[in-house]
């Protein structure tokens, strides 16, 4: 049933540009082809058997697929607006069908939008986040604070690598990444040796396991992290100088251990951070004492207007958000799923500074 919904998107959208490009048959029925086959590559992009392809070849499969799937839904949103105002004659017939306006209109319109989202992508947010504690730390601390990265078909060894310089120069005590290292497959970050990237990094990583780790498969995932030298949190918690820092293993996996159960494990009298990937049930940290909690899952959709489903479906979808003495930060991502489009959402890294203090900033 959920699979109807984006084929009569993509029959609606086929539709209303074979009546508005001015193209003879024959271009029309090229343009319904590769608008086919891009969508058919969208379905191929989330298989196994993407991985059985060369890696030039399923690297443009899965860009070409994901991008379209986001590129559909902006085309979709333009056709019903249009649709209403020709019904309501705000817009002319004619200007819908067999139009030069129309179609440079339309291609312009997705040009600006789509460059504006590649851009804002790539170039990533610093977000700076000063944080204050009454427990006793005998200096200021400095934390690289991320999540999702995806690494994969999309993001590869180069990018990553502008990554590792991009944290470095921050100069971080650690670098904490709040799960989904990996995107839906290990292949790509193996052909490209990506794990050897992370030694790079100047300050010690420990992360969590996020959804996408086990989409991947937890055994290989597991082998990465140990390769490139990430110490991974699987329900597990370490102390580090005046630090407790606590991971929990994700909500794929449904007998993880809860956070009082793990916070048991710690000197609760130290600076407690925990990680997890999905932000469910936040008043469990608050329950537990824990003074920050990072996240990610969600890239607060991602583009607008899936921003407001996740805004909808979690209490905090995005960013800095406070449940009596916890903190929590929710971050959208330095990475991202499918095509590298940001639309009404940014691409970020974190950097916590905490410092001791009376009280806690509100």
């Amino acid at each position: 049933m959920l699979l109807l919904l984006p084929v009569a998107a993509q029959a609606y959208i086929t539709w209303r540009l074979w009546q508005l490009v001015p193209f003879p048959l024959w271009a029309k029925v090229l343009l319904t082809v590769v608008l086919t086959l891009a969508f058919c590559l969208f379905f191929l992009s989330v298989m196994p058997q993407l991985d059985r392809l060369s890696m030039p070849l399923a690297t443009a499969c899965y860009h070409v697929g994901t991008s379209w799937v986001i590129i559909m839904m902006y085309l979709l949103m333009l056709f019903v607006v249009a649709d209403v105002l020709r019904l309501c004659h705000i817009v002319p017939q004619g200007f819908l069908r067999n139009s030069w306006i129309g179609t440079c209109c339309v291609i312009g319109a997705m040009a600006v939008v789509f460059t504006y989202g590649y851009v804002h992508y790539i170039n990533k947010v610093r977000v700076r986040l000063p944080l204050t504690t009454s427990k006793p730390l005998s200096r200021p601390l400095r934390i690289v604070m991320t999540s999702d990265w995806h690494l994969g078909y999309h993001n590869g060894r180069k990018e990553l690598a502008r990554w590792v310089d991009m944290i470095n120069a921050e100069a971080p005590d650690l670098v904490l990444i709040a799960g989904d290292v990996i995107d839906r497959s290990i292949r790509p970050l193996d052909d490209e040796d990506m794990a050897q990237e992370f030694h790079r990094l100047t300050a010690p990583v420990y992360a969590c396991m996020g959804n996408h780790e086990y989409l991947s498969g937890e055994r290989q995932a597991l082998r990465f992290y140990r390769e490139a030298g990430i110490n991974l949190l699987q329900d597990f918690a370490v102390e580090i100088g005046d630090v407790a820092l606590i991971g929990r293993d994700d909500r794929s996996n449904h007998r993880r251990l809860s956070v009082k159960e793990l916070t048991s494990r710690v000197d609760t009298t130290k600076y407690m951070i925990l990680l997890d990937h999905q932000p469910y049930h936040l008043e469990e940290a608050e329950e537990a004492g824990i003074d920050l909690e990072l996240a990610g899952h969600t890239h607060h959709g991602q583009v607008w207007p899936a921003s407001w489903i996740t805004d909808y479906l979690y209490e905090c979808a995005f960013g800095e958000h406070r449940r009596g003495a916890t903190r929590y930060y929710v971050s959208s991502g330095l990475g991202i799923w499918g095509g590298k489009f940001r639309i009404g959402t940014q691409s970020e890294y974190v950097v916590a500074e905490i410092a001791s203090g009376t009280n806690e900033e509100h």
